[in-house]
């Protein structure tokens, strides 16, 4: 008797560290999925890594209505991946704007191969900790962009520096932020790949 309930709770034992198991791995992959959008909204929220935020006209007149007149210098800069024949560049090199008041940048972009070319653009802002405070409200950025074969385009970016910029020890001797921009070729839909194959 004594050998079978030993048995029997050994099975039971082995049965729940089995499943706890189990579940751990389960747990971990899950994570492991969630971790990529997890991760995009930490930055988005902290402005981490240099990721800007994403503003809302109501958000950019209340910045508006805090702004004290001091200035900021903003550069920009852009360039593509390997893989993408585009010209890109932004309109002007610099810009001095008053901080806490919309303004807005253009991009130019032209495609130089003789068909039509998807890309995506990734950005940041330098030095990092000016993430959270760069506040873009439209951006070309926010979706993919086709250029047909020689076409040309501006591409417009409306933000505004928030005044809380000011209130950080960490950016008191921040004269100038960067704004970066690179194209990376989009991936190409499943559908399309398959349809030149036939």
């Amino acid at each position: 008797m004594n050998t079978v309930t030993a048995s029997s709770n050994l099975e039971r034992a082995n049965l729940r560290t089995g499943m706890l198991a189990l579940l751990g791995a389960a747990a971990m992959v899950g994570l492991g999925f969630a971790s990529v959008p997890l991760y995009r909204l930490f930055c988005q929220v902290t402005g981490f890594g240099g990721t800007t935020q994403v503003a809302s006209e109501v958000d950019a007149s209340l910045a508006a209505s805090a702004a004290t007149g001091e200035m900021m210098s903003i550069r920009f800069d852009a360039s593509t991946a390997l893989d993408v024949p585009w010209t890109f560049r932004p309109a002007q090199s610099t810009d001095t704007v008053q901080i806490g008041q919309r303004d807005i940048a253009t991009y130019v972009a032209k495609n130089h191969d003789d068909k039509p070319i998807t890309g995506t653009a990734t950005f940041n802002v330098e030095p990092s900790q000016a993430g959270k405070y760069f506040h873009k409200i439209q951006c070309f950025c926010f979706t993919e962009q086709t250029l047909q074969p020689g076409q040309e385009v501006n591409m417009p970016v409306l933000y505004y520096v928030d005044p809380a910029i000011r209130e950080d020890e960490f950016m008191a001797d921040v004269e100038q932020i960067t704004l970066s921009y690179t194209f990376h070729r989009a991936k190409e839909p499943v559908s399309s790949a398959l349809d030149r194959s036939n």
